[in-house]
């Protein structure tokens, strides 16, 4: 996302974004799941009544849309570490991309992909979520800190920093910008989908939730930023940074095209580096989608009074077919990408703010009496601030998803 938007300028405006918007949302969602104890649609009914069910069921949606062409996306990127591993990776990293990408292929590792995320879901939050996390995350952690050090080893790789670091501030003032930086924002911290609101339903009234969003959102920076160290400095030490930056490969073409082609360069070297990247990007989704799926599945536990095993492999199932055309056709999957993993995110980030700064009877009192008045800038910033950026933003997602819409019926 920072090559295709001005490196620094766009690492600049997710930092603002998330500052200004994103932990204000994130707060909010925690209020709204450990105050009520509920999954989305049940939270938002207990606040404000009946007639809020739909924000929550909005959350519902957004978290099945985008884990239905999620799942796509990891199922290459857990074919892309298998054969990083056992073979390496091909020079023709273009055609080798248009193989796995589209097609029955792509759908069985799709389907493969959800069967295990709904299996550790249907284990619960303790025992299958919690578990598997302690596992797979400092696993990544360490992973992409050891990648990170060998791009810091490469010739030209300074050049790399620069670019990442320095800001061309005609970029701050575009609009798509923004606009990919808000999504952006939205989709790394998990809001606008309940997952946030999901798993602080499960908390208890002695977590500081105020801490707790600030460790999250410089967890989820922290990891990010990392990740660019590794991203930067190797694409410009290879000479592949005008593939990627201005190039018009897209993030799954820089991805799955430009790095996998970068590590075939490098020979035995690309084995183990290539393989550790790619293991690292499975892992990263897995974790991800675990957390897609349980706010879908807590929906129905806590909706339709399913058991959890039951409502996972239902949920998971369902969620499969509908990413079906988008393992079959990449254009579906965009489209999808535009409408979930940005407009729904935004919308969802609006209509919360909205309902926690004016509906929602005693928000600051929710986080905790202790706190005082100066949590009255927080509900502010929910009315006034949040609202004004997230129109604007929504607006210009609805635009670039109608002009996919066009494009692929077109």
């Amino acid at each position: 996302m920072a090559s295709e938007n001005g490196g620094a300028a766009f690492v600049f405006l997710y930092v603002l974004m998330t500052l200004l918007v994103g932990l204000p949302v994130m707060l909010a969602e925690f209020t709204l799941g450990r105050g009520s104890g509920r999954s989305p649609v049940q939270a938002l009914a207990h606040y404000g009544g009946r007639r809020w069910r739909p924000l929550g069921a909005l959350f519902v949606v957004t978290g099945f849309t985008i884990l239905a062409y999620y799942s796509v996306i990891s199922g290459w990127a857990v074919r892309y570490a298998v054969e990083g591993v056992v073979s390496g990776f091909t020079a023709d990293a273009s055609a080798r991309f248009g193989e796995v990408s589209e097609g029955w292929d792509a759908v069985g590792w799709h389907l493969g992909f959800m069967a295990v995320t709904t299996f550790v879901v249907s284990g619960g939050v303790r025992a299958g979520i919690e578990r598997a996390s302690i596992i797979l995350m400092p696993a990544l952690g360490l992973l992409i800190v050891g990648l990170a050090i060998y791009a810091s080893t490469l010739d030209g790789a300074s050049a790399g920093y620069a670019y990442y670091f320095q800001t061309d501030f005609s970029e701050i003032m575009d609009l798509d910008v923004a606009k990919d930086a808000a999504g952006q924002a939205f989709f790394s911290l998990s809001l606008g989908m309940g997952t946030m609101l999901t798993y602080a339903s499960y908390l208890s009234r002695e977590q500081d939730l105020p801490e707790e969003a600030a460790l999250i959102a410089v967890s989820d920076f922290g990891v990010a930023l990392v990740a660019g160290l590794v991203i930067f400095p190797l694409l410009f030490a290879l000479g592949l940074q005008g593939e990627v930056i201005g190039g018009g490969t897209g993030t799954l073409g820089a991805l799955f095209v430009v790095l996998p082609h970068a590590f075939a360069t490098m020979g035995a070297a690309g084995v183990v580096v290539g393989g550790t990247f790619m293991v690292a990007l499975a892992m990263a989704a897995l974790t991800s989608a675990m957390s897609l799926l349980e706010v879908v599945v807590a929906s129905a536990v806590d909706g339709l009074g399913w058991s959890r095993p039951k409502a996972a492999w239902i949920s998971g199932a369902a969620i499969a077919l509908v990413g079906i055309p988008a393992a079959l056709d990449i254009g579906v999957l965009d489209l999808m990408d535009s409408v979930g993993g940005q407009f729904f995110l935004l919308a969802g980030g609006l209509g919360l703010s909205l309902f926690v700064g004016w509906v929602m009877e005693d928000p600051v009192g929710e986080i905790g009496e202790t706190r005082g008045g100066g949590f009255g800038a927080w509900r502010f910033l929910l009315r006034w601030i949040v609202p004004s950026i997230l129109v604007v933003m929504a607006y210009y997602s609805g635009q670039d998803s109608l002009a996919k819409l066009a494009a692929l019926l077109g």
